[in-house]
């Protein structure tokens, strides 16, 4: 019986060293999992704090929107009213105008994503009525192929008053339909001349491309073929005037 009771114990304390070591494994395990399970959470909440913080200044950069700059320029014809647009660009997408020339209209898309400090001044200029009764005081053919306006002195000189930087001209072509922003040899010299083209041009890519003719470039073709004086690069023959134009919703 001494032999049997020393095997029973013996049998016993292996037993209970078995289940020690289970319930530590056991512990081990869970610790590991606790452990694991609050770095995933810190994973996830860095992870989200990084987000949310890349986010919300994406999110406050976008409604912010681009800052416009316009600088007081002494320019011919500068109506002493007019004062100068909005920093902040009211359009910033798509936005449909109607220039309406004594031989017909010119509809066209202006690009107020991809130029919108250029698409703020022309609407703002359109909405005080600056481009009204303005001659188009240049008509070119060959190689450049553009119809000028916007110059209220019609000699190539006049403003608004102000003036502003290139926008969109990485890579810019002047494809028949374009239009575009026209500019003196100064560094940031846009006013309110722009040109349409009506055929299409060889320029470099230093005028700031703002919008695109949707319709009536039959309209500029028709004056284009009445040429202009001097021929090639000259006022045109018949004399061509803005009565007005319009931005859609405005």
């Amino acid at each position: 019986m001494a032999g049997k009771d020393r095997k029973k114990q013996l049998a016993r304390r292996r037993y209970e060293r078995q289940q020690q070591r289970q319930a530590q494994e056991a512990a081990k395990a869970r610790r590991l999992k606790i452990i694991s399970a609050a770095a995933a959470v810190a994973v996830i909440v860095v992870g989200g704090a990084v987000f949310m913080v890349v986010t919300g200044k994406d999110d406050k950069s976008t409604a912010a929107g681009p800052k416009c700059t316009y600088k007081a320029a002494q320019q011919d014809g500068a109506p002493k009213s007019i004062g100068t647009p909005p920093a902040k660009p009211a359009h910033t997408g798509i936005v449909q105008s109607t220039v309406k020339l004594g031989q017909g209209e010119v509809e066209m898309q202006l690009y107020g994503g991809k130029a919108p400090c250029t698409v703020n001044s022309f609407t703002y200029l359109a909405q005080k009525n600056f481009f009204d009764k303005t001659e188009c005081h240049r008509l070119t053919s060959g190689g450049l192929s553009v119809l000028q306006c916007g110059d209220p002195t019609a000699s190539g000189s006049g403003g608004p008053g102000y003036q502003f930087a290139n926008e969109n001209t990485d890579g810019a072509m002047y494809t028949e339909g374009t239009l575009a922003m026209a500019h003196s040899s100064q560094p940031d010299s846009n006013g309110s001349q722009f040109f349409m083209v009506y055929k299409d041009s060889q320029l470099p890519p230093d005028y700031t491309v703002f919008g695109k003719i949707t319709k009536g470039l039959d309209v500029l073709q028709k004056i284009a073929k009445a040429g202009s004086e001097p021929k090639g690069d000259g006022k045109p023959k018949k004399k061509v005037e803005i009565q007005d134009v319009t931005i859609a919703g405005k």
